[in-house]
């Protein structure tokens, strides 16, 4: 694996809270991070994103994104995701299942349908961190909630924290 870093921003700024992770990658721009992490807006793109990893260039993977965590609208939440248990963990994307939702929607793909896509296409992410928010208005809408543009600023501080640290991590690995 490589000892890059992707932070991918995800999410449809189009539909309120759902921007946070758009928001997040787009605030970051400035954020000094080592030369081995990249920081990108995939907003509805999951099938890009999916591609994009499938070259191997990272070794880890930080998406950031709306996510029902528990706690009040705007709780902000890191999730380990084990890629390996990633083919059981989306419901409904059985492709031998006549009435399941397609696994890939051209116009947003949940964090989990991005890590199976890139499975099912061969692929895979040494590690793989999603820096969560829980939303409070997923409506058409292009403005976050108050609860979430509120930690918007610790949002930033935490996804640049880690994609320090893992990259930091990264090297060291590279180089044992």
């Amino acid at each position: 694996m490589s000892p890059r870093v992707l932070v991918a921003g995800i999410g449809n700024v189009f539909l309120g809270d759902d921007g946070f992770g758009v928001e997040v990658v787009r605030r970051m721009a400035a954020a000094g991070l080592p030369e081995n992490v990249d920081v990108a807006d995939y907003g509805i793109r999951g099938v890009h994103l999916a591609y994009e990893l499938l070259n191997g260039r990272y070794g880890v993977l930080i998406m950031v994104d709306a996510v029902p965590v528990e706690g009040e609208p705007g709780t902000l939440a890191v999730i380990e995701v084990d890629a390996a248990a990633v083919d059981g963990i989306v419901a409904g994307l059985d492709p031998s299942d006549p009435l399941a939702p397609p696994a890939v929607d051209g116009h947003g793909m949940h964090p989990m349908a991005v890590l199976r896509l890139l499975r099912q296409l061969g692929g895979e992410v040494g590690r793989v961190l999603v820096v969560g928010c829980r939303p409070a208005a997923v409506d058409e809408r292009m403005e976050l909630s108050e609860p979430v543009r509120a930690v918007l600023d610790e949002a930033v501080a935490l996804v640049t924290d880690l994609a320090r640290d893992e990259a930091s991590t990264e090297v060291e690995r590279a180089h044992a």
